[in-house]
């Protein structure tokens, strides 16, 4: 369905556009894969047998042909499934405008994992899903390309794609983006409540300050909650192992027994930050701009040993019913004015490059931002996960959630 709220995105206030939503970062709570060992057991062995191991190479020998395309624009209707609080208001109506297609847009993605559990037999049998494009997290756009469950996508039609940030661009995980196209992004780092610490924090080591005792909080998904941690002690997040991971396992379990950490968390860390209950917490971005805004005393900080990146694909399942349309889709949101209205929603950092100046033109506050346009220091410190197979996401989730409790 498209958003009614409102039917003229060109002509919307600017400073509605730069509202940040309620909770922008919500769609966060089971991102990168914390569910996945909670799935496993619901699911049993039929779910990781469904799965396979191909899913680490972002592209099986599975993968699918590329769909034959005659040049002819465009037609009918483009499904969309995307997460909660992900798209401007009115931005679909844009493009409905703009395009002469119909969009029926859904927020039902709301879970990486349960996604996967209510789609893969369809998708197992190349039966329609309901949608011609879906947005899930790069883990698993990964994994649905090992399987084969994606269709390449057509460069020829998405000109734009030369808008997208390099280090995006060509990332080992989907190299020259044949199967997906980043949305957004976001970093994995430190918040921290001043009024608590009485300094500014700058290392992991910092979270074990005795002097914040029972003030800290780590986040529950495994690959948010071990990244940052994984990559003080030296392990690679681009090659990791049981034992790195299990390392990172024991430096937690040392501190969660010494009375360290508060408490493990979604993003549900916000209120008690503020409050100054816990000091120091593992934290999102895009979480950050508004607590930040309502709070001068809370800031952010990728410590010193690196921080870890988040990142949202577009998609196209094999089974897709208008390929032509989902291009175009995807064309329409990698045009640099109409992007910058989406990140001026979401306050996440854009997976387009050089988009300072797109984003001044709606409030220079965005563009200035380093929260959404991150200095090249920031980003030098920036680490993203390998494509895990499936019986490394059970092994490594389970590992985390025997010390979490999650």
């Amino acid at each position: 369905m498209a958003p009614s709220k409102d039917n003229d995105f060109d002509n919307a206030d600017p400073r509605l556009l730069a509202r940040i939503a309620a909770n922008p970062a919500s769609r966060r709570r089971f991102i990168g894969g914390g569910a996945a060992a909670a799935a496993a057991l619901v699911l049993g062995p039929s779910f990781l047998a469904a799965c396979g191991s191909k899913s680490s190479s972002g592209g099986g020998s599975t993968a699918a042909a590329a769909p034959s395309d005659d040049g002819s624009p465009a037609t009918g209707t483009l499904r969309i499934s995307n997460w909660p609080l992900y798209m401007a208001d009115g931005f679909v109506a844009a493009f409905q405008k703009a395009s002469g297609l119909t969009v029926d847009y859904k927020e039902d993605f709301n879970d990486n994992e349960e996604w996967f559990a209510k789609n893969k037999d369809p998708l197992s049998r190349k039966q329609d899903i309901g949608a011609d494009l879906v947005v899930p997290t790069q883990f698993m756009a990964a994994r649905l390309n090992g399987l084969g469950w994606l269709n390449p996508i057509n460069h020829d039609r998405v000109k734009n794609f030369t808008n997208l940030r390099p280090d995006l661009l060509n990332a080992s995980i989907d190299p020259g983006r044949k199967f997906s196209a980043p949305y957004m992004s976001g970093m994995t780092a430190l918040a921290y409540n001043k009024a608590a610490t009485g300094r500014p924090i700058t290392t992991i080591d910092d979270l074990w300050d005795p002097a914040f005792k029972g003030k800290v909080s780590l986040l529950s998904d495994m690959q948010d909650g071990l990244g940052m941690l994984m990559l003080s002690q030296g392990s690679s997040l681009e090659e990791p192992t049981e034992q790195t991971v299990q390392k990172a396992v024991d430096l937690v379990k040392e501190q969660k027994d010494k009375g360290q950490i508060r408490r493990f968390t979604g993003n549900d860390y916000a209120d008690d930050l503020a409050a100054g209950n816990i000091a120091i917490a593992q934290a999102y971005s895009g979480d950050v701009v508004q607590l930040k805004a309502d709070n001068p005393d809370l800031d952010f900080v990728v410590p010193e040993s690196g921080g870890t990146w988040f990142i949202d694909t577009q998609v196209i399942p094999y089974t897709t019913q208008n390929q032509k349309a989902a291009e175009e889709w995807i064309n329409y949101v990698y045009d640099k004015p109409n992007y910058a209205k989406l990140v001026a929603f979401t306050q996440y950092v854009p997976v387009l490059a050089d988009m300072v100046d797109e984003l001044n033109k709606i409030d220079p506050k965005l563009g200035a931002n380093p929260l959404i346009s991150p200095p090249q220091a920031t980003l030098d410190k920036l680490k993203s996960w390998a494509a895990l197979t499936d019986e490394q996401t059970q092994a490594f989730n389970t590992a985390y959630a025997a010390v979490t409790g999650s």
